[in-house]
């Protein structure tokens, strides 16, 4: 029997009052969400994800005027900013107001916030009528969910409920700017760009240094799949594949066709543009560590600042996969990293 999405929300609403765990799509990536008022249900993400308390969360809203009841002191940056990109993928880093949870800070004096703007997201956020902390839906550090059957095949029986409001427009996770501090800087790049942010604000956008709080995604490793994974530059491709291939089959993601005589077992081609590979990185990571490969290997993506983001998430994942050393070191390529 298939349940009208309507009767899903009003159902995730009751489980996150009673402190359950709900899975939701934003236009990011799936969120686990608990109410963030409820440090019962806080301390259950943790668990479920195995992810260090002081890592903080993102609290996700139904609309700006709430931000009162989270932060203080709250500059007019953060509300020429939610103006012109809330509902959207965008993290502002405020003071925290007293009363917010330290669970959900990571014990910071700072709250993450934002207002998604996928339509399954906004309803869940209007029928349960508060904030809802949701980090990624996978375990820490792995490769975050973008569609409802990555949470499930990940988390398993640890979500009380998931919503399935299909794959995620955008695939990587929010820009987040800190405004907590002072002069805005940028924790986390995604596809709200540092440019667009320091247009909107007429000023300069730092990125992220000494002092800065913590925030979601700033470890160096994260992002992960099982599977080693290693870039390369693509001039280095082929004769890092044939090398590879000697050792264990190989799988590759690239934004070119696969030559006639690869030696990959495994060639998975993605789009050319920045928003597009976004959009397939995730989804893409999670279905060749499923391939039967014993490495992958990505082609590096353009050192441009339309793929900043997506270089991000990669270079993290390579930290994060036990990737310890790059295979092209050992035939004389320069590491693409």
């Amino acid at each position: 029997m298939i349940v009208p999405m309507e009767a899903q929300i009003v159902e995730a609403a009751r489980v996150l009052r009673a402190g359950g765990l709900v899975a939701f799509p934003t236009e990011t990536v799936y969120g686990l969400g608990a109410d963030a008022s409820n440090a019962n249900a806080v301390g259950r993400i943790f668990a479920v994800k195995g992810r260090p308390a002081s890592h903080p969360l993102i609290v996700h809203l139904h609309h700006a005027a709430q931000i009162q009841h989270w932060a203080r002191e709250i500059p007019d940056a953060a509300h020429e900013l939610a103006a012109r990109f809330w509902p959207g993928p965008l993290t502002l880093v405020l003071k925290r107001a007293p009363a917010v949870l330290d669970a959900v800070t990571g014990g910071q004096d700072s709250i993450g916030l934002r207002v998604p703007s996928h339509a399954v997201a906004q309803a869940l956020l209007r029928a349960f009528d508060g904030g809802i902390a949701a980090p990624s839906a996978n375990r820490f550090g792995r490769v975050s969910a973008t569609t409802a059957q990555h949470v499930r095949d990940e988390l398993g029986e640890g979500v009380d409920l998931v919503l399935d409001g299909g794959a995620c427009a955008v695939g990587i996770e929010s820009t987040i700017l800190d405004l907590s501090t002072g002069a805005p800087v940028l924790l986390r790049p995604g596809c709200i760009t540092l440019e667009e942010l320091s247009a909107c604000l007429h000023a300069p956008v730092a990125r992220s240094g000494a002092g800065a709080p913590r925030a979601p995604g700033g470890l160096p490793a994260h992002y992960a799949p099982q599977l080693p994974l290693y870039l390369v530059p693509r001039s280095a491709l082929d004769a890092v594949v044939r090398e590879e291939a000697m050792r264990g089959p190989v799988a590759v993601l690239a934004r070119h066709a696969r030559p006639a005589a690869s030696a990959a077992a495994v060639w998975m081609i993605a789009p050319p543009d920045a928003p597009g590979y976004a959009h397939h990185l995730y989804a893409a990571l999670r279905q060749l560590d499923r391939s039967g490969c014993t490495r992958i290997l990505v082609e590096a993506p353009p050192e441009t600042p339309d793929w900043f983001a997506v270089q991000d998430r990669l270079t993290r994942a390579v930290a994060g996969s036990g990737s310890a050393q790059q295979p092209s070191a050992r035939i004389g390529v320069a590491d693409a990293t």
